[in-house]
């Protein structure tokens, strides 16, 4: 939601505390809107179930289905891409978790995965019963706000997460970032997408200097996790975040072309 109109909205719902029901009430607006006068498709191509739109629009906004699957493909691609550049193949590590797996959009181009088991979490329990009733081959829980999650210490060799980084205010960033480290691998991988500099267009001049200064940007942090609540990292502030456990081994521009122009970085667990 950006213009002033948008923002004029926005401040009025802050400022009588309704900001939280007044953004589901627009997402529902939006999932009603981009369903009107489409057929009833229920499967893809790949034979696996559609979401419903009201459950598209909480992951990827009021996309169709087509953009829905071809932007999951990418984010796979992706994931896979990364690992391979580290000298990783994907189908030879153990366990995977897709931290924020929604409706899988993602997480359903694994079907055919041959080797690691395919583990989901989300905050959204109406998220983790789509993606458990429809992608049997995803092990989908239901995780918190706020650690730990329900999973045990040294569980994964990957973890991508796209788009749950930029949902989160700083104290949850730094209590994710350690969680992250309890839960992969010695030697494993987390992949994650931020807002970063192809953003700095929706950043004020006092956020803006924020930002260069090494800065974490929070807007709405009174809607953590939701989609409203948008966070920009510079790359130097990311680096601090995930010090105690990780090491930057990667950071590209733009690079996760699955979530418009957010940039990806690649973790190695110390």
């Amino acid at each position: 939601m950006r213009g002033p109109l948008a923002r004029a909205v926005l401040a009025g719902l802050r400022a009588t505390h309704l900001i939280g029901p007044g953004f589901r009430a627009f997402e529902r607006w939006q999932a009603w809107r981009s369903n009107r006068g489409r057929g009833a498709a229920t499967q893809g191509p790949d034979g696996l179930p559609l979401p419903p739109q009201r459950l598209v629009v909480l992951v990827a906004g009021p996309v169709t289905p087509e953009a829905f699957l071809a932007k999951g493909r990418v984010g796979a691609d992706t994931v896979r891409a990364a690992l391979s550049r580290r000298g990783v193949d994907i189908e030879g590590v153990s366990d995977i978790l897709d931290f924020g797996v929604g409706c899988g959009r993602v997480a359903r181009h694994w079907k055919d995965l041959d080797g690691p088991a395919v583990h989901g979490c989300d905050i959204n329990p109406e998220l983790v019963r789509w993606t458990g009733a429809n992608l049997p081959f995803v092990s989908a829980r239901v995780s918190p706000l706020a650690p730990p999650l329900p999973h045990a210490d040294a569980a994964f060799d990957v973890v991508y997460a796209f788009s749950v980084f930029t949902h989160l205010p700083e104290d949850l960033q730094h209590a994710w970032a350690r969680e992250m480290g309890r839960v992969l691998r010695p030697g494993g991988h987390l992949i994650i997408s931020t807002h970063g500099t192809a953003y700095l267009d929706r950043l004020s001049p006092e956020e803006h200097a924020q930002f260069d200064a090494g800065r974490l940007v929070v807007h709405f942090e009174e809607v953590a996790g939701s989609n409203l609540c948008s966070t920009f990292h510079p790359t130097p502030f990311l680096e601090r975040q995930f010090a105690s456990a990780f090491t930057l081994v990667e950071s590209v521009d733009e690079g996760a072309p699955s979530n418009g122009r957010q940039d990806l970085h690649v973790l190695q667990r110390n």
